[in-house]
């Protein structure tokens, strides 16, 4: 899982994000969730670089304080259940 959420803190819940050479700290009421609708995932932005997180981490910040920025997308195949 690329993303912990540090609660330690009620008033300033902390994220780690897991990255390619590391781990990036950010408070999480600075963030934004996001969609990223060719690829249907959702996303952070951290130093101007996209990461790519699951629905349930996307969730887990916005509950930490995250701002859900996230499109809700419909399903264009006939045979979806959506």
């Amino acid at each position: 899982m690329p993303v912990r959420i540090d609660e330690s803190n009620p008033e300033q819940k902390v994220c780690f994000f897991t990255v390619e050479h590391g781990e990036e700290i950010r408070i999480c009421d600075t963030l934004e969730v996001l969609t990223d609708s060719d690829k249907a995932m959702s996303f952070v932005e951290i130093e101007g670089k996209r990461t790519y997180i699951t629905e349930a981490e996307a969730d887990a910040l916005t509950v930490a304080g995250a701002k859900d920025g996230r499109k809700h997308l419909k399903a264009d195949d006939s045979d979806s259940v959506v």
